[in-house]
């Protein structure tokens, strides 16, 4: 069964009380939080102030997404806003091994994102170190983008190294996910879906939370 992540960048921040409400009404199991600093992408979303307001609504995971630029620098931050699981970029870090340490000592799982250019390979020897990796099916930066194909490809290349090497370390992932084409992506091995216009944007995002959690 999948794990539903609803990423609250595609939320209606006017009404973002009503819709953390919904997503704790609804089978949704984390909230998927993106952070964007305008350098390592080029778009701004929010930061830890408006992750800690966020995490007063909810008891679920906080899954939060930094695809920020020296993600060293806010760690701490992140984990006082209210962080369960903190990923950061293996572009966006010269020393991921000292970036996944620092995360897991201040209490957070630790997850590592790759762009859609960014080979698997380059996990090979973090993997061990971490509890997640949020493969991106689209660039970052933008919400409504369309999934790229070859995504699935690297999902199935993820889930062998994983397998062989007897790790528990979980497959997210994030942009352009939709109810036609989550099941592909659950049975190419992944585990976590991360759901933005999908659900926000829906006549019935319970509904379709509900659809998702099903496959």
């Amino acid at each position: 069964m999948s794990i539903v992540a609803p990423s609250l960048l595609a939320a209606d921040f006017l009404k973002l009380e009503s819709e953390c409400a919904m997503l704790n009404e609804s089978e949704a199991d984390w909230f998927h939080l993106d952070v964007m600093d305008g350098r390592f992408v080029p778009n701004i979303s929010f930061g830890p102030m408006i992750i800690e307001f966020i995490r007063k609504t909810t008891s679920k995971t906080c899954d939060v997404h930094l695809m920020i630029e020296e993600p060293e620098k806010y760690a701490e931050q992140f984990k006082k806003a209210g962080a369960d699981i903190l990923t950061v970029h293996i572009e966006a870090c010269r020393h991921l091994h000292r970036n996944v340490q620092q995360i897991k000592a201040l209490g957070m799982k630790a997850g590592v994102a790759l762009n859609p250019h960014t080979p698997v390979s380059t996990l090979t020897d973090i993997l061990h170190d971490i509890d997640l990796v949020c493969l991106m099916s689209v660039n970052p930066g933008f919400g409504g983008q369309k999934f790229i194909p070859y995504t699935l490809d690297k999902i199935r290349q993820l889930r062998r190294m994983i397998d062989e090497k007897g790790l528990a370390v979980q497959i997210e992932i994030d942009g352009g996910v939709t109810l036609d084409n989550a099941a592909s992506i659950m049975e190419a091995g992944a585990h976590v879906l991360v759901a933005g216009n999908t659900v926000f944007k829906s006549a019935d995002p319970k509904g379709t939370i509900s659809l998702l959690k099903k496959l």
